[in-house]
C-alpha cells in the first residue's frame, strides 16, 4: 500500500509548537506575522527576522513528536509512506519517517539570501528570546537566512514536484491538522480526489475541505492515526 500523509500546523500544535494563528506571548506578542515571514520584512529588519527564526529553531528542542507522528513513522513497516508537510519543524523526521517533503522549507536549513548557497556554519546561542540578532554573512557578502518559504515566495520546486508525485501515486491520502486554506499546498487533496484516490481528513475542526473528502474524522492526530491503517477497510467500506 502507498500512503501519502499531508500534514499541517495542527499536527505540530499537538506537540506544543505554537502556530502563526496562536497568540504569541512575551517578547513577540505584538509581532506582525507578515513582518517576520516576508521578504519585505527581511529586507527592512533582517536582525529581527533572524532573531525570531533562530529562537524558533532552538525552541524545537523543547518539544518532541506526538503519537500521531510516531504512528505515521510506524506505518512504514507495512506500507510505502510519503509525508508532505507544510510544517517547517523536524518532528516527522525525529519520529522516524524516512520520506518527508517540506513544501514550506525547514527551520533546520539555512542559505544565503544573495547567492543561495546552503549554510552549515555555526549559529549564535540563544538561551532565551531576544528582539534582534545580526545574521551571519556569506562569503559573497549576502546575509544568511532561514530556508523557509515566506509570503510571496515560490515553493521549492524539488520538494513540490516530489509531493505532487507522492499524492498522484498514492492508494490513500491522509490529511492531518491542516486548515486547507494555504495554497498551493491546500490543492493537493483535490489532486488526489481527481485521481480517484480516497482522502481521509483528520482534524478536530471542520475545514473547507471537509465536505469534499472521502471521510472526515473529528479527532486529533494522536488519537486517530495509531491503528488507522488497520481500520481503513472498515472505514472506507
Amino acid at each position: 500500500m502507498r500512503v501519502t500523509v499531508l500534514s499541517g500546523a495542527g499536527m505540530s500544535a499537538e506537540s506544543g509548537v505554537p502556530t502563526f494563528r496562536d497568540v504569541e506571548t512575551g517578547l513577540w506578542a505584538k509581532v506582525d506575522p507578515y513582518e517576520i515571514s516576508s521578504s519585505d520584512g527581511w529586507r527592512r529588519h533582517p536582525e529581527k527576522v533572524w532573531a525570531w527564526y533562530l529562537w524558533r529553531h532552538y525552541m524545537m528542542k523543547s518539544v518532541g513528536p506526538n503519537d500521531g507522528h510516531r504512528a505515521v513513522a510506524a506505518w512504514q513497516d507495512g506500507a510505502e509512506v510519503h509525508v508532505v508537510t507544510q510544517n517547517v519543524d523536524d518532528l516527522h523526521e525525529r519520529a522516524g519517517s524516512g520520506q518527508v517533503h517540506h513544501v514550506h522549507g525547514s527551520l533546520f536549513s539555512f542559505r544565503c539570501d544573495r547567492c543561495g548557497v546552503p549554510y552549515d556554519g555555526p549559529l549564535p546561542a540563544m538561551p532565551e528570546p531576544v528582539e534582534s540578532v545580526d545574521p551571519p554573512q556569506c562569503r559573497c557578502g549576502g546575509l544568511i537566512r532561514p530556508d523557509v518559504v515566506w509570503f510571496g515566495e515560490p515553493l521549492p520546486s524539488d520538494q513540490w514536484d516530489r509531493s505532487v508525485e507522492a499524492v498522484s501515486r498514492a492508494d490513500v491520502a491522509v490529511v492531518v491538522g491542516t486548515s486547507a486554506v494555504v495554497y498551493p499546498a491546500a490543492g493537493l487533496p483535490d489532486l488526489a480526489l481527481a485521481h480517484g484516490i480516497p482522502v481521509i481528513e483528520v482534524n478536530p475542526e471542520e475545514t473547507p475541505l471537509s465536505d469534499r473528502v472521502t471521510l472526515s474524522l473529528r479527532e486529533t492526530s494522536a488519537t486517530a492515526l495509531p491503528g488507522l491503517l488497520q481500520r481503513l477497510p472498515a472505514l472506507l467500506g
